[in-house]
């Protein structure tokens, strides 16, 4: 793997460790990283055919790999641009449905200028989908019924997050995903 791949890797696992994990942001994030079943890799097709492939892949992949509990499918090139990115987003999303992936993966979508729809650019919120770089996440479904099992009223939990984030506000996330970005 060259370095540029593990530079990216490690600042994606800083801002799971720094801020998913740290502020509870995923409260079923600190039991993957403990028991080192979160997959990183880097994709660096710039296609959207070619990320095609690579998503079919990764979907085969964990098929094979029950011992991987999520991957983080982070975008090096080309899905800078949110819009662009969104594609990428409903690609893996149809994909899922194609392939007959239904109930058993799911995308969640991290990016670094992540916008909820009605919400400003620069509102605090956005920072419960933001990252590093743009990272598609495959979870698979059966792992979030059993989480969500144990776990009262998981509905609360974006609530939770929105309160957070704005209480924090938007200058304290700029500078904890800027801290990702040092080993």
């Amino acid at each position: 793997m060259n370095e540029f791949y593990k530079e990216l890797i490690t600042h994606t696992d800083n801002w799971v460790k720094r801020v998913i994990m740290k502020y509870n942001i995923c409260p079923f994030a600190r039991q993957e990283i403990e028991s080192n079943t979160i997959r990183y890799l880097v994709i660096d097709e710039t296609k959207i055919a070619k990320l095609a492939d690579k998503l079919v892949e990764e979907y085969q992949y964990l098929d094979q790999h029950p011992e991987v509990e999520t991957s983080l499918m982070i975008l090096a090139n080309g899905f800078g641009d949110f819009n662009r990115y969104l594609g990428a987003v409903y690609l893996a999303e149809d994909l899922i449905e194609d392939l007959g992936y239904e109930g058993t993966y799911q995308i969640a979508s991290f990016h670094p200028e992540y916008c909820f729809e009605g919400e400003d650019f620069d509102s605090a919120t956005n920072y419960t989908n933001r990252s590093p770089y743009p990272t598609l996440h495959i979870i698979r479904e059966a792992s979030i019924e059993k989480a969500l099992e144990n776990y009262n009223e998981p509905e609360s939990i974006p609530e939770r997050n929105i309160a957070f984030t704005e209480r924090k506000g938007a200058a304290f996330f700029i500078e904890l995903l800027k801290s990702c970005k040092s080993n």
